[in-house]
C-alpha cells in the first residue's frame, strides 16, 4: 500500500484496499471500511514472531504453511460493501489457499485460515483481545492465539464455539502442547 497522507474519505471495499498496494512504512488494516494504522512491532515483538514461526514451521503437515505479516479478507460483508482487512502476526494457512492468490490475485480468505496468531503489544492489548478475538470469531477463523509477551510469556488458545464466538482454552506458560489444530509444541520461554 503506498503511503496515505489523508484518508480516502469514504469507505473502502476489501478490493480497493487491497488495490492500494504495499507501504513499506505502515502497517495498515481495514475496520468497517476504515483505513485503521496498525502500531509498529518492537523489536522484541518482531523477535518473538520469527521464533514462533521457526518452532512452528517444521511441525507443520507437508499441506500447511505457517505465513508471518499477510493481509486477510475476515469476508464480513459482501463484497461491494465496506470491508474488513486483518494482518496478523502469523496464520496457518493450506498451499492450496496460496495457490489460489498466486492464480487469481486478491488476499487470503478467513475461510481458508486454520489458526491467527496474534502476539500482544503495549499499542493493541485491547485490540488483540477484545476487537480482534471477536471480529475473527465472527469471520469463522476456527483457532485463534493470543501470545502475551509479559514475563511470564503466555499463549492463550481461543476455539470457535458456535454462536458464543470463541470459548478459552487453559492459558499456558512454559510448554505448550496440543493437538488441534495439529499436534503441536511451542516452548514459550524461548519466545523472549
Amino acid at each position: 500500500m503506498t503511503v496515505l497522507p489523508t484518508p480516502p474519505g469514504r469507505l473502502l471495499t476489501v478490493a480497493e484496499f487491497a488495490a492500494l498496494g504495499e507501504d513499506d512504512q505502515c502497517r495498515w488494516e481495514l475496520q468497517e471500511g476504515n483505513l485503521t494504522l496498525s502500531p509498529s512491532p518492537t523489536p522484541r515483538h518482531v523477535r518473538a514472531s520469527g521464533r514462533l514461526l521457526i518452532q512452528l514451521d517444521p511441525q507443520m503437515p507437508d499441506d500447511v504453511c505457517v505465513l508471518q505479516d499477510i493481509d486477510i479478507d475476515l469476508q464480513l460483508t459482501a463484497p461491494s460493501r465496506p470491508g474488513w482487512v486483518r494482518r496478523p502476526d502469523l496464520v496457518l494457512v493450506t498451499k492450496r489457499a496460496m495457490d489460489r492468490v498466486e492464480r487469481e490475485g486478491g488476499l487470503l480468505r478467513a475461510d481458508e485460515i486454520q489458526l491467527v496468531i496474534e502476539i500482544v503489544s503495549p499499542g493493541s492489548r485491547r485490540i488483540d483481545r477484545v476487537v480482534k478475538r471477536g471480529e475473527y470469531a465472527d469471520a469463522g477463523i476456527p483457532r485463534y492465539w493470543i501470545v502475551d509477551l509479559d514475563e511470564p510469556a503466555s499463549l492463550l488458545p481461543l476455539h470457535q464455539a458456535g454462536e458464543l464466538g470463541y470459548a478459552n482454552d487453559h492459558e499456558a506458560t512454559g510448554t505448550f502442547t496440543t493437538t488441534a489444530p495439529y499436534p503441536l509444541t511451542i516452548n514459550l520461554n524461548d519466545l523472549t
